[in-house]
């Protein structure tokens, strides 16, 4: 998000510099595959590599490539921030939008909603993991020009419980416990493109570090039941249902990847799991109440938390003896081990503490007083971050400061007005992400329906954005930005779009170099056509109902390239459903007029609703259309006659 404000802010000194000095038409034109030139004493090389032999096809993926090297020495130039944004060529846009390169980079740069590029390789987005079955995808930078941020919202089966990304953002992998599933999320699209049978009550969820298995713990009332199930992460199939013990289960590996560390609560273990022979090794007594794991790359140890008695123990990796018994408080929950290992951080909600453990002594060198009940704690590079459940203000750890002989100082910043505890039940997955490529993250306040964004330093945060009334318990990061993967190297992941010609506007702030490439996508015979999605209008004013009313929904379905009315569907349904997922109802939606349909829907309860539309005959699922939201309360209030005035888009739908 501050990369993209960088960009912003440098617009009203760049861009006539570049007017003058540069000259698009004719100038390092290439086929599109592979492209350079020089200006200020920079080189740059454009290159879109496809994934899979043979040329770019719609459809596919490619790795697009800038490498910058200096034009005398021919030495890379690192550490820069290039952006850059793929869109149609100006004779495709018909003229529509202004012509030139210069002109879409400059309104790229403003973030405004409707007039954004095809694709934006710098972004990233927010995954807000909702109480109700689905997912909000938020974009920050809009948020910050005061647009609305809603990118849009990702049904799921049931609620997620908990969720873990794979290594190249490509995918996120969703518990639904509820269901015994995991969902499967596509983040190009962000669509689910599979629910996985994932064992009884499947909740945590954890990648191996190599992101070949997937690991989701069973926390199952039936022995035979509770333990993991292992998903080969490549053809997304169940590999291994291993039985580990009773109770809720927490799930670390080896730095090497040769053993998967499972917790048993309810049984006082944990148990050791050969990664190749996928079995159970050996079972580990560590107390009475295993809360919490975390493994060490510096000291190669796994240290388990006992919420109960206050002791962390201290396995060797390999060999797996105890070798310390680290003594603290009652009350231990979470634990972080910093990136490089040296510093293990342990919350105690019992005293109010963070114990700071030195991994290469096993002994906890500094207790940190920290406020009202600590439950999470996420790590950046350089601070920790601290979540309580009775207070709304988050605690700051400096990392840097736990290598000096005096206790640390602990700073907080507020992170909305009321305390987690407030919002009801949590959840387990964390609501604290760090951003991408910054030192800022991310905080969700669950009690006040908000998402912070403070920078590191600051006294208060920067930005907040809002969950759109649902009652968020989580948040993550996907990043689709450039990134720096060897000297003078900024490459990124792409998924083809449909065939014809791009122009792909590339910008840099130092030296100041706006450019435009051009790359050719060429049709792709193996995939099937499918067929565009109809318009939907929902046809209300008030979308505020009475508890105990029927209100008759209508809706107009129209055709997307020519927008007349879709006429004589009869399989038209609809479904709804309050949050947070409970009380599914469908309803048959019959045509009473032109395209326009109609669904009598009843609210025997107060709350927040979401409404869907489906059609077999148009090939259209619950999850494909924007949806509807509706409220339901006491009172007398009375749902105004439909009179054609519809909602048109997701983000729409969704406020």
């Amino acid at each position: 998000m501050m990369k993209r404000a960088l960009f912003r802010t440098i617009v009203p000194v760049l861009f006539p510099l570049c007017l003058i000095s540069l000259s698009l038409p004719g100038t390092s034109r290439g086929e599109g595959v592979g492209e350079a030139f020089v200006q200020k004493g920079v080189r740059v090389e454009f290159a879109v590599t496809p994934l899979a032999a043979g040329e770019l096809m719609e459809g596919e993926y490619a790795k697009v490539s800038f490498r910058i090297t200096d034009e005398a020495s021919g030495n890379p130039v690192p550490s820069l921030n290039p952006g850059a944004w793929l869109d149609s060529t100006a004779a495709a846009r018909g003229g529509k939008e202004p012509g030139t390169c210069k002109e879409r980079i400059n309104i790229y740069l403003k973030g405004i909603v409707g007039m954004g590029p095809l694709l934006d390789l710098n972004s990233y987005y927010l995954l807000v993991l909702n109480r109700d079955p689905n997912i909000s995808v938020i974009d920050p930078l809009v948020g910050i020009t005061g647009k609305t941020s809603l990118l849009t919202s990702i049904p799921l089966r049931k609620p997620g419980g908990d969720w873990a990304k794979s290594g190249d953002y490509k995918r996120v992998y969703v518990t639904m416990p509820l269901a015994g599933q995991l969902a499967v999320i596509d983040t190009d699209t962000f669509k689910v493109t599979a629910n996985l049978e994932a064992g009884a009550n499947p909740l945590r969820v954890a990648l191996q570090p190599d992101g070949k298995y997937l690991w989701i713990g069973n926390d199952a009332k039936d022995p035979g039941a509770s333990g993991v199930t292992v998903i080969d992460t490549s053809g997304l199939r169940v590999v291994a249902l291993i039985p580990t013990g009773m109770g809720h289960h927490e799930i670390a590996f080896s730095s090497d990847n040769r053993y998967a560390y499972v917790s048993n609560r309810d049984d006082g273990t944990v148990s050791v799991i050969d990664v190749q022979q996928m079995k159970k090794v050996r079972e580990l007594k560590s107390g009475p109440l295993p809360i919490a794991l975390a493994f060490s790359p510096l000291s190669r140890t796994l240290f388990i938390a006992d919420g109960k008695e206050g002791v962390i123990t201290v396995v060797e990796g390999k060999s797996h003896e105890v070798v310390a018994r680290i003594k603290a408080k009652p009350g231990l929950g979470a634990m972080a081990v910093t990136p490089e290992g040296r510093w293990l951080l342990v919350t105690n909600a019992g005293a109010n503490l963070v114990h700071a453990i030195d991994t290469s002594a096993n002994r906890i060198l500094h207790d940190l007083p920290v406020e009202a009940q600590p439950f999470q704690i996420t790590l950046t590079r350089a601070f920790a971050f601290v979540r309580c459940l009775a207070s709304e203000r988050v605690n700051v750890i400096n990392l840097t400061e736990l290598n000096k002989g005096a206790v640390p100082p602990v700073g907080s910043f507020a992170a909305g007005a009321a305390p987690p505890r407030d919002a009801g039940e949590l959840g387990i997955a964390s609501t604290i992400v760090p951003a991408v490529g910054e030192a800022a993250v991310f905080v969700v306040s669950p009690a006040d329906k908000s998402i912070y964004y403070y920078m590191e330093g600051m006294n208060f945060p920067m930005q907040n954005f809002q969950t759109y009334g649902r009652a968020a318990v989580a948040v993550e990061v996907v990043d689709r930005s450039l990134r720096e993967k060897e000297p003078g190297v900024y490459s990124t992941i792409i998924k083809a779009p449909a065939a014809g010609n791009y122009d792909v506007a590339f910008i840099l702030d130092a030296p100041s170099i706006v450019h435009c490439f051009s790359v050719a996508v060429t049709a792709n015979p193996s995939l099937k056509k499918k067929q565009a999605l109809p318009r939907i209008d929902y046809l209300v004013k008030e979308r505020r109902v009475t508890v105990g009313d029927r209100l008759p929904l209508r809706f107009r379905l129209l055709d997307p390239e020519t927008g007349a009315p879709r006429t004589g569907l009869k399989d038209v349904t609809v479904l709804y459903y309050a949050t947070p997922g409970v009380m599914r109802t469908e309803a048959p939606a019959r045509e009473v007029a032109q395209g326009v349909y109609e669904a009598l829907l009843s609210f025997p309860r107060g709350g927040a609703y979401y409404v869907y539309i489906a059609s077999p005959s148009l090939k259209v699922k619950y999850m494909d259309l924007p949806f509807l939201s509706l409220v339901a309360a006491e009172g007398k209030t009375a749902p105004r006659a439909p009179d054609g005035a519809g909602e048109k888009g997701a983000a729409e739908g969704a406020e």
